[in-house]
């Protein structure tokens, strides 16, 4: 016999309760696993096939992506892919440390604006999702070239021949990262400052705190959840992007995402290029890891 439940003022029972549940969660879970699951497990048998000599997939099951991708082939052992997979880790941080830093004074900046301008400031930095991201990294193209004030500043200073532009060079590739993705760092941290509790912050201020205690122990941990969004929706993508290091890295600052894209474009290796796509989901899910048991011990300093 079922047992009688309430919920919200309504008399029924657990399996009414569990039917409930499955019916507004079964659209998700069913969205889940038709573009998210299914195309996992796809992936994951299309890294073990082989492909046959015109690029054909021949399903012929081997552990030989996974080897050429740790670097072993038949003339031995290089450590060309372990190299492109630390350097798109390397970018990743890079990018997402110089998106956090901005984004920090840039959320409290327009906090502190009059409540009526913040919208206004809120969608300056939107803006850039109203164009695709190939239009902004080829705009950089017209910003880096040699006729600007910034190319000509840093002929001036010795770092570049006169004449040429400011790309294509691994201070190009960061500089596109950050403006790629900067507003998904700026806008979750707004939405944590917004809510800050300055009483805590005045708190610490009063028993002496210096500037970097009041930071890492009144304003960090109110805002860790806004930072926590920011890093995953900016580490995660920086991972695999390949339009800006190709553009503005003129093809020669090979990434992950890159490789990826020669294997399943040009090159027609589409089980290598699955290994390596799933080499870099099991490499995103470690470090997002590492910064989830990292973040738990920040939030209890």
């Amino acid at each position: 016999m079922n047992k009688l439940l309430i919920w919200y003022g309504e008399l029924t029972t657990q399996q009414n309760l569990t039917k409930r549940g499955l019916y507004f969660l079964g659209g998700g879970m069913l969205w889940l696993m038709v573009f998210l699951v299914l195309p996992g497990l796809v992936l994951i048998v299309v890294s073990f096939a082989s492909r046959g000599a015109y690029g054909q997939l021949e399903w012929i099951f081997t552990v030989e992506n996974y080897k050429r991708l740790a670097g072993f082939s038949l003339f031995g052992w290089t450590a060309d892919y372990i190299v492109i997979v630390l350097r798109s880790v390397w970018v990743a941080f890079v990018t997402t440390a110089m998106s956090v830093a901005l984004s920090y004074p840039l959320a409290f900046f327009i906090c502190a604006r009059p409540e009526r301008s913040r919208y206004l400031w809120l969608t300056l930095v939107i803006i850039p999702f109203w164009t695709n991201m190939v239009i902004r990294t080829y705009a950089w193209f017209l910003i880096l070239a040699p006729e600007m004030p910034f190319a000509k500043l840093a002929s001036y200073m010795g770092l570049i021949p006169a004449g040429n532009p400011l790309y294509p060079n691994a201070f190009a590739v960061y500089l596109g990262m950050v403006s790629m993705f900067l507003p998904f760092v700026a806008l979750p941290l707004y939405s944590s400052v917004e809510r800050l509790d300055w009483s805590l912050v005045e708190a610490a201020q009063d028993l002496y705190a210096s500037k970097i205690r009041v930071f890492t122990q009144a304003i960090l941990p109110q805002t860790l959840p806004g930072l926590s969004v920011g890093v995953i929706l900016t580490f995660v993508p920086a991972m695999g992007m390949f339009v800006v290091p190709d553009l503005l890295g003129g093809a020669k600052y090979m990434l992950v995402g890159n490789l990826i894209q020669q294997q399943f474009g040009t090159s027609r290796d589409w089980p290598f290029g699955a290994a390596i796509s799933m080499g870099l989901m099991v490499l995103t899910m470690i470090s997002l890891q590492l910064y989830r048991r990292r973040s738990k011990d920040i939030e209890y300093i």
